[in-house]
């Protein structure tokens, strides 16, 4: 499990933010033991009360849950998604429904890029680039692309640092990931990274435009989808 040592002192909400995505990527799959308190708090190099923090609010989350003794358990929770918005099974008979949906995401998702263009940290963008790096290693691999597609956007949702926006985001997301071929994830790739330089230069109207463009794309391939 690859964790970093926190700069500064008593800040639990980088501690939680590292756990959520470890589990929200399956790196900590559902019935996973977190390292003991103890541990977490040498690894992140904070005390115990700024860990139990993190962990208290993991498990208001609804992440983990924090046995008798202080054992934390991950556990398995559907995607809000799936209780809010229509599976993907459903798409060819509720394609009304995808394109309302197309038009939230789009509103909800240009808005983002342009304010973490001008929120963002050097932590968000490091985390940006990891997941890029392991976008372009896995080019064609759908399921890795998925992930890292979905990754991608809800770590920029959080580089707004807006939890508000967050979370509607992880409301939305999971309904819309298409990477059927090499050449689609290829050119996703492409695109991701062109938000991501847009972001890295603090550049709020090319991060807009960008976005723009790569929704646009994917809503080109879905309704080829509904159509076929």
């Amino acid at each position: 499990m690859d964790l970093s040592r926190l700069a500064k002192k008593n800040h639990y909400e980088h501690i939680t933010e590292q756990l959520k995505a470890l589990i929200l990527n399956g790196e900590l799959p559902p019935g996973a033991k977190l390292p003991s308190t103890k541990e977490l708090s040498e690894r992140f190099g904070v005390g115990r009360s700024t860990t139990r923090e993190a962990l208290s609010a993991l498990k208001a989350m609804g992440l983990i849950e924090i046995r008798q003794g202080g054992n934390c358990t991950v556990r398995s929770i559907p995607s809000p998604a799936h209780s809010l918005l229509p599976d993907l099974s459903g798409l060819q008979t509720n394609k009304q429904t995808i394109l309302e949906l197309i038009e939230v995401r789009k509103s909800l998702e240009v808005s983002n890029a342009a304010i973490a263009a001008l929120k963002r940290d050097d932590h968000d963008l490091h985390s940006l680039e990891a997941i890029l790096a392991e976008m372009e290693q896995h080019v064609g691999d759908e399921e890795v692309g998925e992930r890292t597609d979905l990754l991608f956007h809800l770590t920029l949702a959080k580089a707004t640092h807006n939890s508000i926006l967050a979370h509607l985001f992880e409301s939305l997301s999971h309904q819309m990931e298409i990477y059927s071929n090499h050449s689609v994830s290829a050119q996703f790739f492409h695109e991701h990274r062109a938000i991501y330089e847009a972001i890295k230069s603090k550049d709020p109207e090319a991060a807009q435009s960008r976005m723009k463009e790569h929704l646009l794309h994917e809503k080109s391939i879905l309704l080829k989808y509904l159509a076929d």
